[in-house]
C-alpha cells in the first residue's frame, strides 16, 4: 500500500514537471513573438505544487528566466528540496 503512494506522487510530480516544462517553453515562445505571457506567480505556484523540476530543465532547456535571480535560484531550489522529499518518502518505504 506505501509503495503505491509513492508511486502516485512520482506520477504527480512527473506530471507537474511536465506541464511546467512546456509552461517555460510555451513563455519563451510567447516572449519571442511579443504575444501575452503567462505570469510568473503561476509559474511559481505551479514550480511549489511539484513542478520546478521540469521548471528548472525548462529554464535551461529554452533559456528562459535565467536572467531573474529568483528563478535562477529559486527553481532548483525547490526541485532539491522537492527531490529530497522523494528521496525520503523511497527510503521510509524501503523495509
Amino acid at each position: 500500500m506505501e509503495r503505491i503512494g509513492l508511486r502516485l506522487m512520482l506520477g504527480y510530480l512527473l506530471v507537474l514537471s511536465l506541464i511546467l516544462f512546456c509552461m517555460m517553453g510555451s513563455d519563451k515562445h510567447r516572449a519571442k513573438k511579443g504575444a501575452w505571457r503567462i505570469p510568473e506567480k503561476t509559474l511559481f505556484l505551479t514550480a511549489l505544487l511539484g513542478g520546478a523540476i521540469g521548471g528548472t530543465a525548462g529554464m535551461w532547456c529554452f533559456h528562459h528566466k535565467t536572467r531573474h535571480w529568483y528563478f535562477r535560484y529559486g527553481f532548483p531550489l525547490i526541485a532539491l528540496l522537492q527531490l529530497a522529499g522523494i528521496g525520503f518518502l523511497a527510503y521510509q518505504n524501503r523495509f
